[in-house]
C-alpha cells in the first residue's frame, strides 16, 4: 500500500492507496516541529481504526511546501515503513515539462496539481488551488506547466484584516446570507468583502489569463476552501477535491515504472 503525504502550510493530508483506490484519508494541522516518532504514533492510531497497520504500508510519496518538515517526514518513512520515500522536487520525474525561468522555484503542490489536472482533463487548463495562498496555474494541452499567479489565500486575508484592524472581529468565512453584496453590519460587511472580493479576484484573473493565453481553457478549482465558491461564479468549470492526490499517485506510478 502507498502512503501519500501532501503537506501545505496550514494542513497536511495523509492518504492510503491499496493499488486500486484510496481507502483512507486524514488531515492534521501542519506543525514543522513534529517529529517522525510523533507522526508514527498518530498515524498508527488512525490506521488501527481502519483495521490497518504501519506494516501494511510499502511505499511513500511526499509533496511538501514546508522545507523544514521534510526531514521528519522522510524519517517517518525510513524508520517505520522501512522504505525510502519519493519526495517531489528531489530527482523525481514528473513526466511533464516545467516551462518557467527557474523550474526549481515551482512549489511541489503546484506541479502535482498540474499532473493531476492533465491526466483528468483535456486541453489547456487553469488550475485554481485555494489554500494558504490562492494559486492560478496554467497547464498546456501537452501537460506542460507554464507558470501562474500567486495571491494571498482567503483565510490569510481574513486573519490579516482582524489582526491589523483593532475593531474588526475574527469571523467565519461564509457566503453572505441572501447573497447580499452590501453588508448591514460589521460582520456581514466583512463577509461580503472577503467572499465577493475573492469571487471578483477569481473572475478577473481567469478573464485576464484567458485573454493572454488566446485559446479556450478549462478552469479547475481545488483546495480546502474551493467548495465555498461553488455556484457563486460560472467561470469555474469543475471543482475537483481529488486533484492533488491523483497527481501524486500518477507521479508515483511513473517513477515506479522508471525504476523497474
Amino acid at each position: 500500500m502507498l502512503l501519500a503525504i501532501e503537506q501545505g502550510n496550514t494542513n497536511t493530508l495523509f492518504a492510503v492507496h491499496d493499488g486500486a483506490e484510496w481507502i483512507a484519508e486524514w488531515r492534521s494541522a501542519t506543525e514543522s516541529t513534529r517529529t517522525a516518532d510523533e507522526y508514527a504514533v498518530w498515524l498508527q492510531q488512525l490506521l488501527t481504526m481502519r483495521g490497518l497497520s504501519v506494516a501494511d504500508l510499502t511505499g511513500c510519496i511526499i509533496s511538501s511546501v514546508v522545507p523544514q518538515s521534510i526531514f521528519n517526514l522522510r524519517n517517518l518513512s525510513r524508520r517505520y515503513l522501512h522504505v525510502e520515500p519519493m519526495v517531489i522536487g528531489e530527482n523525481v520525474e514528473l513526466g511533464v515539462a516545467v516551462r518557467i525561468e527557474k523550474p526549481s522555484e515551482a512549489g511541489a503542490d503546484r506541479l502535482v496539481n498540474a499532473v493531476g489536472a492533465h491526466i483528468a482533463y483535456p486541453g489547456d487548463l487553469i488550475v485554481i488551488d485555494s489554500g494558504t495562498a490562492t494559486t492560478f496555474d496554467v497547464v498546456a494541452a501537452d501537460g506542460g506547466f507554464e507558470g501562474g499567479i500567486i495571491a494571498p489565500g482567503i483565510n490569510l486575508s481574513m486573519q490579516a484584516l482582524h489582526e491589523a484592524a483593532a475593531k474588526l472581529p475574527r469571523i467565519a468565512i461564509q457566503r453572505p446570507e441572501g447573497n447580499r453584496i452590501v453588508g448591514r453590519d460589521t460582520v456581514s460587511a466583512m463577509q461580503s468583502g472577503v467572499f465577493w472580493g475573492y469571487i471578483s479576484l477569481i473572475e478577473g484573473l481567469v478573464h485576464r489569463v484567458k485573454a493572454e493565453w488566446g485559446k479556450p481553457m478549462t478552469v479547475i478549482a481545488t483546495g480546502g476552501v474551493a467548495s465555498l465558491f461553488a455556484g457563486a461564479t460560472d467561470c469555474i468549470d469543475k471543482f475537483d477535491s481529488d486533484l492533488t492526490i491523483r497527481g501524486m499517485l500518477e507521479i508515483w506510478r511513473r517513477n515506479a515504472h522508471l525504476s523497474e
